[in-house]
């Protein structure tokens, strides 16, 4: 346990988190470990619209009184869905804690999901399935992910079909809170000038006399896929291209050295190895970067670009070029340190916003049961070596798969 957090257990299993910081504002969070990933094959996009059904009216409250609780305060209340978590937060002053903290535990575990409100928030949703794809980038992520974890309940997307939703109602919201929404999966985290004791006091008052549940199943890893490279047509402006493989899991130590090196490759800064050589210097793409998504057991690491139709295949050569200086050059120790204090930089600056720290270490417990300090993670990427970038490389960045729309 680290003295910049308070780290404490419910009875009913609910891990929690906290850190005391002088601000007026109080925020805090519940972290579920259950996303589109615990979703069965005819249940896609129920994690999502389970999310939306949190607003839509619990056993003590209408839908609008959900929504002005603490937004007559001057706060608000958010949620979001990913491939394993869904994460409902609240953001008010210190002096209204208690009842942001009173209302995540009401939407959670008392939504009532009712039909009437359903049917008008599927048609959002719907809105929502159109807008994206609109949007070639978000498209091609998601096909993208949807091959490489093909036959895996990672691969699909998190919104769902219009047909998918049609089949939703309130009581598969139930069956899907009461399977994957256990009390052992579970954080709730929060930030704010409020005393750690007075902290457990409120989170033992609203969330641990709620019964204690234990998942009854376990996620499977997804099965070994051969690379591929396809090319599919979609009459778009613009060629939109992504090439990545799977990577490592969260749990996996080599996470970190991975995150450096996708950082170095086509990190937010204009002297990524990309911006500089794709853009820079030969001007053939105005969007292109790097990422890398961690799983509980296995990740994603792509690159993505955009381009003029008739630039494709010189981005592909130069991306190509790139990578293989990677794997077969080591950093100089110049170039690495400079890396690592960007990174840690970045870093440090994320975290300057409460809120997003504040996610952070929740999921971070979620995870690992344990939350390292900033200090702890600078050393940590302090001790990266040069030849665990050019591994990384070598592991993850070889035998990789493309997909371009045209």
């Amino acid at each position: 346990m680290k003295e910049e957090f308070y780290i404490y257990t419910l009875p009913n299993g609910i891990r929690c988190v906290h850190r005391q910081v002088k601000s007026s504002v109080a925020r805090c969070a519940l972290i579920v470990n259950a996303g589109s990933r615990d979703e069965h094959a005819d249940e896609y996009g129920l994690a999502h619209f389970t999310e939306h059904g949190f607003f839509k009216g619990t056993k003590h409250r209408k839908a609008y009184q959900v929504n002005c609780r603490l937004e007559n305060l001057g706060g608000e209340l958010n949620a979001y869905t990913t491939k394993e978590d869904t994460t409902i937060h609240a953001t008010t002053l210190r002096s209204d804690f208690v009842k942001a903290a009173e209302l995540l535990s009401d939407v959670v575990f008392d939504s009532t999901f009712p039909d009437r409100e359903l049917d008008k928030e599927r048609d959002v949703i719907i809105d929502e399935i159109n807008t994206y794809k609109d949007s070639p980038m978000d498209m091609i992520y998601d096909t993208f992910e949807d091959m490489l974890f093909n036959g895996s309940e990672l691969g699909h997307n998190i919104l769902g079909t219009k047909r998918d939703l049609e089949r939703h109602d309130s009581a598969a919201m139930h069956r899907f809170r009461d399977r994957t929404h256990t009390t052992d999966q579970m954080v709730f985290a929060s930030i704010g000038n409020i005393p750690n004791k007075r902290i457990e006091e409120i989170a033992t008052r609203y969330f641990a006399d709620r019964p204690t549940a234990v998942r009854s199943y376990r996620r499977m890893a997804p099965l070994p896929c051969e690379s591929f490279d396809k090319s599919l047509n979609r009459h778009t402006h613009q060629a939109h291209c992504i090439i990545g493989n799977r990577a490592y899991g969260i749990l996996d130590d080599r996470r970190l050295p991975l995150s450096l090196l996708i950082n170095i490759l086509g990190g937010p800064c204009a002297n990524s190895i990309l911006n500089v050589s794709v853009r820079e210097k030969y001007g053939l793409s105005y969007n292109i970067e790097a990422g890398y998504t961690p799983y509980t057991d296995c990740g994603m690491a792509m690159i993505y670009f955009s381009s003029d139709h008739d630039n494709s295949d010189k981005c592909r050569e130069i991306i190509a070029d790139e990578i293989r200086k990677l794997r077969t050059s080591a950093l100089s120790s110049r170039r690495l340190a400079m890396a690592k204090r960007q990174f840690i930089a970045q870093m440090a600056i994320s975290t300057e916003g409460n809120e997003g720290y504040m996610l952070g270490i929740g999921k971070s417990l979620l995870v690992h049961s344990e939350v390292d300090t900033l200090e702890e993670v600078y050393r940590k990427i302090g001790a990266i070596t040069a030849s665990q970038i050019m591994d990384a490389a070598n592991e993850i960045l070889s035998d990789t798969s493309t997909l371009i729309y045209r």
